[in-house]
């Protein structure tokens, strides 16, 4: 498996251990909350360990799994930037930019979880400094013996934690993200609903340091 898959595996994995719970209470501390839903997901593609390779399998995990638990209105302002407000963007363009976005890392994560192959992770120690967005740090064994650390940060939405943005060996996505959609409003000679209708992340940059 290319490094680059890699990545995208151990995204795509760890996106779907951090919100794979629908009802978790923040009370919960953070890491044992970490821990409880990334076991049931790696039961969960282990036992449909055979069929990752059927679209249908993929989609039906990403869509329980990912989609209903991730923080798509705060990531998709981190990823806008400046452009998140009504200066520059209506409310119907930045709907249109999360569905946008949203589409193409789900296709992203589903290109990771089709490669996985009993790969897994060891949790970090959990250090609580009552910080509004809560960080929790595993380490993502690849199938080569090869390490990824990954920090999930993490927000409290009407009592459920969500993922709010995810740092792979040191590279900020949403950052990593907003330069790229930054570029694309350049590219387009500053016309924003353009770089909207056009931009695709690109996850590839991503790369083991």
């Amino acid at each position: 498996m290319k490094m680059t898959q890699k990545v995208a595996l151990a995204t795509a994995v760890s996106a779907i251990f951090a919100s794979s719970m629908a009802f978790a209470a923040p009370s919960e501390a953070p890491d044992a909350f970490i821990k409880r839903i990334s076991d049931q997901m790696l039961a969960q593609l282990n036992q449909n360990k055979g069929q990752l390779s059927n679209p249908a399998v993929i989609n039906r995990l990403v869509s329980q799994n990912v989609q209903p638990y991730v923080d798509e209105q705060g990531f998709t302002r981190l990823v806008l930037g400046q452009y998140a407000t009504s200066q520059y963007t209506t409310a119907a363009q930045r709907a249109q930019f999360t569905t946008n976005f949203r589409d193409s890392i789900v296709r992203t994560y589903s290109r990771g979880i089709s490669q996985y192959s009993s790969e897994g992770y060891t949790l970090r120690p959990y250090r609580n400094t009552n910080a509004q967005y809560p960080v929790v740090v595993m380490d993502f064994r690849t199938g080569g013996g090869n390490r990824i650390p990954i920090a999930f940060q993490l927000t409290d939405i009407n009592n459920q934690w969500k993922i709010r943005n995810i740092n792979v060996s040191g590279i900020d996505l949403a950052l990593t993200f907003r330069d790229q959609f930054r570029n694309t409003v350049q590219q387009n000679g500053g016309d924003v609903g353009k770089a909207i209708a056009s931009f695709k992340p690109n996850a590839d940059v991503v790369k083991k340091k």
